[in-house]
């Protein structure tokens, strides 16, 4: 009795004096370690109310992580609205761990991270390298499989430091940010689903030729002619009904498992934006920021914004409780329904009227008639600059097109 009496006061005693280590705040510099290379990107740590708060940072882009915990000697960040974290054992000013992903258990990239250093690549320096990088390239990226993209690339550089997007017919590959090392261009992302890195080189004065390495497999090579006035297909020409279709059906659930359809009392002679979406898609995110202060400015118009969701497994437990997060964390008012998975091809089953689901997101807007009027393909969001600005500016045209439309249609 007396030595369980002692090792129990022992082990009861270690436990008590065994303090959590402490997260040091300030900026970071973390390094992800991706398919052989090195992706940089910074965050940086604040404690509020003995809370850790951490804001992951691309170029002006400020992502705030407000679930950090500290379990013994390491930290678990939990990268946003997305089902994925950084782990790290913490070790004084040095992070060491790996990012995962929940719904890819085999999915752990390694992760180290080092206080106090506030630079991508390099050091940030007035001195203009003898390469400059700005200006607007037509892009092509080649895949392993010589399958392609086409994509506009926008650069801006100030001496060594540049940053910059592409943009797809799919969306656009938001904040970059990274510098000019000699002869070389190094950008790269983090946001806790895109994990991005770009480099090129100059072959003349008109050509770059690099390399682009996403997520822990996909690898393509691209070429960037530089061209004032290259431009992406036009987005609203790229998704559309098929013959004999004029209008959306479905019925999907709401987040309570409530069967949700257009034909609700809700939307009749209503202006209605379906937006397909997914709340792992950092695209996606980005115009549902949009939408929701749009749709609080501009609800009383008599507009419903409706959020398809195509989530990362087949299953409604999962699949809602992710939109339910998503919608608390970025304050989201309109409604949604769960209405299917990520795989293109599965959601184009489930609206078959669609010639194809080619991007999330993708929005559709219906007039007060219940008839389709637009469609546009992907999103071009606020990593793109002047592109956002005329997006915004075509979305608020569609609107009040449509909202002047004498509701004449029989239904």
């Amino acid at each position: 009795m007396r030595i369980i009496y002692f090792f129990g006061v022992f082990a009861m005693f270690a436990s008590c004096s065994t303090r959590p280590v402490e997260l040091s705040t300030g900026i970071w510099r973390g390094v992800l370690e991706q398919q052989g290379q090195l992706l940089p990107f910074n965050f940086e740590v604040h404690k509020v109310d003995q809370k850790y708060l951490v804001q992951l940072k691309n170029a002006a882009e400020k992502l705030t992580l407000d679930e950090v915990t500290i379990n013994g000697d390491s930290v678990d960040m939990v990268l946003h609205i997305f089902d994925a974290g950084l782990r790290a054992k913490v070790d004084g000013n040095t992070l060491k761990g790996f990012y995962y992903k929940n719904y890819a258990p085999d999915f752990h990239m390694p992760f180290t991270a080092t206080l106090g250093e506030d630079f991508r690549f390099e050091k940030a320096t007035d001195s203009i390298p003898a390469t400059d990088f700005t200006g607007k390239y037509s892009v092509t990226f080649i895949s392993d499989k010589n399958d392609t993209t086409i994509s506009v690339g926008v650069f801006a550089q100030k001496g060594n430091h540049a940053e910059g997007t592409f943009l797809t017919t799919m969306g656009d590959y938001r904040y970059l940010e990274g510098n000019v090392i000699g002869d070389k261009l190094y950008l790269s992302t983090f946001d806790g689903n895109h994990s991005f890195l770009f480099t090129a080189t100059k072959k003349d004065d008109k050509t770059i030729m690099g390399d682009y390495w996403s997520g822990a497999t996909s690898h393509e090579s691209w070429i960037g002619i530089k061209d004032d006035n290259a431009m992406m297909p036009d987005a609203e020409s790229l998704t559309f009904l098929k013959p004999g279709f004029e209008k959306i059906e479905f019925s999907f659930p709401d987040l309570n498992n409530n069967k949700i359809s257009l034909a609700d009392e809700k939307f009749k002679n209503k202006v209605v934006i379906l937006q397909i979406f997914g709340t792992w898609c950092p695209n996606c995110m980005d115009e549902t920021k949009f939408l929701s202060q749009w749709y609080t400015e501009n609800k009383a118009r008599g507009v419903e914004i409706v959020g398809l969701a195509y989530e990362r497994k087949d299953d409604f437990t999962y699949a809602s409780e992710r939109v339910k997060k998503m919608k608390n964390k970025l304050s989201v008012p309109y409604d949604f329904v769960i209405a299917g998975t990520n795989d293109k091809k599965k959601a184009a089953e489930t609206l078959p009227m669609l010639n194809q689901v080619l991007a999330f997101p993708t929005t559709i807007f219906i007039g007060k008639d219940g008839k389709v009027k637009h469609i546009r393909t992907g999103f071009e969001g606020p990593g793109t600059g002047v592109y956002y600005n005329q997006f915004k500016q075509r979305f608020n045209e569609i609107i009040n097109e449509l909202l002047n439309e004498n509701l004449t249609a029989k239904k």
